[in-house]
């Protein structure tokens, strides 16, 4: 696609600030909303619109991580990033309290955590004023036209890591090109996750481009957790199939779908992708005649009250690989409905194989190699999904499919380590010799 003129561009980027700025009200007022479900998004308030109380900073490595499942991705590669560059001292940033609260556990001494501040021109430039990274790292698709044009101000590099762009994304993008088309091409570096999003990201104006593999592939399940989910599972009298990051419209379809499982069934462990919907998918649970138990009731052990239930819903923050440990099978969120599906990753490195539905545009390459692995099943419908994740989980054959989802995940890791020498080298490029997070 042409390029807009230099005009164009910047009478998009001003229109998209007014509008962003008519908008700061708004955004600052839903944050405190969603702090009644989440208290976490109460917390420095002031950081949303770049003012801060600590002290100005230099010389920082910038990561942000927006949400849980970019911050559970970047921990691979920051932990690569510290082996590279032994000396880093870390700024993470995020836009939701999942992410916040998952990320306090990768800080060190000297490290800072801070909110992305909103993409207006004046919060933008007062936090590259205040923080003065000496690169940034941008997980995924966090792509925002002012921060990155604030970013060539303070001349500090930004690389886009682990970067997906699906067709529909990029068809929605290209309404908007006087507007992203100059963003892409202010990022330094995109490290693509596969072949084809390294073409859409060229062919939508980026203009250094790498394919450097899914960082997901390299998340490590944490060991106790997967065991306490496999002490689960051997004392469960049933097997368990799980419903993980469900989203809006999947759980009404699932719970009907369900419903219709011949007895006896296996136990369903509903997860919601957000939290501030836990109440609302007990509740449908409830009109459903199933019996219900929250894992927010028991303290390590699911209690007997809790083994004789229907249905377990997943009330918890960063268990996921608990409730993929304990599962025989799984029913991957949000492929169900059009919205692209969720990380499959996770599940595959728990050794728990999954059904997913027709959506899942948003980890399109590794759905595709999970079925080409036999580590999982595609359906066309929830009815179907439930019927063939019921199958799945009490056949005979049950471990071979676990023991091909874990083989799939472990096959495809190595992206962190690749994605952490591309940045240090970037580093060593454009900052002088001395103290700092070089290599």
């Amino acid at each position: 696609m042409k390029r807009a003129s230099a005009f164009t561009e910047a009478a998009a980027r001003a229109a998209y600030s007014l509008i962003f700025r008519l908008a700061t009200p708004a955004a600052l007022l839903r944050y405190w909303w969603r702090g009644r479900v989440e208290p976490t998004y109460r917390f420095a308030p002031r950081e949303r619109l770049g003012l801060y109380e600590s002290q100005a900073q230099s010389g920082l490595v910038w990561v942000h991580a927006v949400s849980l499942g970019e911050t559970r991705a970047a921990a691979a590669l920051i932990h690569a990033l510290r082996a590279q560059l032994p000396n880093m001292r870390l700024l993470l940033t995020h836009g939701t309290a999942t992410g916040r609260d998952a990320g306090r556990a990768l800080l060190r001494d000297g490290d800072v955590q801070a909110w992305l501040p909103l993409d207006t021109p004046g919060a933008t430039s007062r936090f590259f004023t205040h923080f003065k990274p000496a690169a940034g790292v941008l997980m995924e698709t966090e792509v925002w036209p002012n921060l990155i044009h604030a970013a060539s101000i303070a001349d500090a590099p930004l690389v886009l890591a682990n970067a997906r762009l699906s067709e529909r994304s990029q068809r929605k993008g290209e309404r908007l090109s006087a507007l992203l088309r100059p963003a892409l091409g202010g990022l330094n570096l995109v490290l693509a996750q596969s072949e084809d999003d390294a073409r859409r990201f060229s062919e939508s104006g980026a203009s250094a481009v790498r394919v450097a593999g899914n960082l997901k592939y390299d998340m490590t399940p944490d060991a106790a957790q997967c065991a306490a989910g496999r002490t689960w599972r051997e004392t469960s009298a049933r097997r368990i199939v799980l419903a993980a990051s469900t989203r809006e419209g999947e759980e009404g379809p699932l719970l009907e779908a369900w419903c219709s499982v011949p007895l006896p069934r296996p136990l369903l462990l509903v997860v919601p992708r957000h939290p501030q919907r836990f109440d609302e998918v007990a509740q449908q649970v409830g009109r459903s005649g199933l019996s219900l138990v929250r894992r927010s009731s028991w303290a390590q052990s699911p209690p007997q009250a809790a083994r004789e239930a229907d249905v377990w819903l997943g009330d918890s923050l960063g268990e996921m690989p608990v409730y993929f440990s304990a599962a025989h099978a799984a029913l991957l969120g949000g492929s169900f409905a059009p919205l692209g599906g969720q990380n499959l990753i996770e599940a595959a490195a728990c050794g728990c194989p999954i059904v997913m539905g027709p959506h899942t545009f948003n980890f399109a390459e590794a759905a595709e190699l999970a079925l080409e692995a036999n580590a999982a099943v595609r359906t066309a419908t929830m009815a179907q999904g439930v019927a063939q994740a019921c199958e799945m989980a009490t056949s005979r054959e049950q471990a071979q499919w676990a023991a091909r989802a874990e083989a799939f995940a472990a096959t495809h890791r190595g992206a962190a380590q690749g994605m952490a020498l591309a940045l240090a080298h970037l580093l060593a490029e454009r900052a002088p010799p001395g103290p700092g997070p070089h290599p």
